[in-house]
């Protein structure tokens, strides 16, 4: 007799391998059909590998911005100065004013900053409106504040753009000033959308005692914003700019719109992109519109730089 149990067994166990087995076959099969259905052709494999190559130029970008080179910004801080300056109509003793900005060094003994900074009473109808015939403005005093120096640096403007508000100043030859390291300008245009960030003064010394240790803070927070109260602040080392971010919002002839903020004070103060190069000079901007920063572009300092320098090179030649 056959042994029934021992028959049936086997067969209910490999039952369901089969089943097993056909499906796992009906699978393969399905998704190899579905490859061959969907697989993209070369020209959308290519199409695909340069949106890949696209997105991780995008990601580099964005890795780069994040970092803003931390190290460019501080690179160039100690080339950037606060300018302080006063002013008078001669004739008139009630008539005397005071300019704050910025200026950044641009060749051995050079300092690029706005006209209106460098002669104070550029563009400003209301002094103009009050000169009466003859009468002629007077800069009484123009020096700058360096990070890491306890005593300002004397300037003595020396080009002045004829159209345009730009300027270079001559520094007073110092040990100190000789050290001091130019800024790169940038050899390439600014283009929309370009990261940039501006190195400046806004609101001159009083936006310095704000941002002063607390002690510091007490002391001074009370003092008139002039040129003791800078001195003091050069002493304690905390003659420092501020930098803020942004974006190139927009390009047009020689001027430059940015959404980095500034102040008052931070005119002159230099606008640089991702590699710590000059591509414009902080000039103005608009109240109420948080993306209206105003800037010149820096290949308008060129010419200016060149005929600074040889004017400075013909009243200080060099001794053989």
């Amino acid at each position: 007799m056959f042994d029934t149990e021992n028959q049936v067994e086997p067969v209910s166990e490999m039952w369901p391998r089969v089943v097993q087995t056909l499906l796992g076959v009906l699978a393969l099969v399905g998704a190899l059909v579905m490859a061959h259905y969907y697989a993209p052709g070369p020209s959308e494999t290519a199409s695909l590998k340069e949106q890949v190559h696209e997105l991780s130029r995008q990601v580099e970008d964005l890795q780069s911005q994040q970092s803003f080179s931390a190290a460019a910004v501080n690179d160039a801080r100690d080339s950037v100065a606060y300018i302080y300056g006063i002013y008078h109509v001669a004739g008139r003793d009630h008539f005397r004013a005071r300019v704050a900005g910025t200026g950044f060094v641009v060749a051995p003994g050079l300092m690029a900053t706005n006209r209106h900074v460098a002669q104070p009473w550029y563009g400003d109808r209301e002094v103009e409106a009050a000169l009466h015939p003859g009468e002629t403005p007077v800069l009484e005093k123009l020096v700058a504040y360096f990070p890491g120096s306890p005593t300002p640096v004397v300037l003595q403007p020396i080009v002045l753009a004829k159209h345009g508000d730009l300027a270079v100043l001559e520094m007073e030859p110092t040990a100190f000033t000789a050290k001091l390291r130019p800024l790169t300008l940038s050899s390439k245009p600014p283009r929309v959308g370009e990261s940039v960030s501006v190195l400046a003064y806004p609101m001159g010394v009083t936006g310095m005692v704000a941002k002063s240790p607390a002690m510091v803070y007490e002391r001074l927070s009370s003092h008139p914003d002039n040129a003791d109260t800078a001195g003091e602040l050069a002493a304690l080392s905390l003659i420092r700019p501020s930098a803020t971010f942004g974006h190139i919002g927009d390009v047009s002839g020689d001027k430059l719109i940015y959404d980095a903020p500034t102040a008052r004070g931070g005119s002159g103060g230099p606008v640089l992109n991702q590699r710590g190069e000059v591509v414009g000079i902080n000039s103005a901007y608009i109240d109420g519109f948080s993306g209206g920063t105003l800037g010149i572009t820096a290949g308008d300092l060129l010419p200016l730089i060149d005929t600074a320098a040889k004017t400075v090179n013909s009243s200080h030649p060099a001794t053989p």
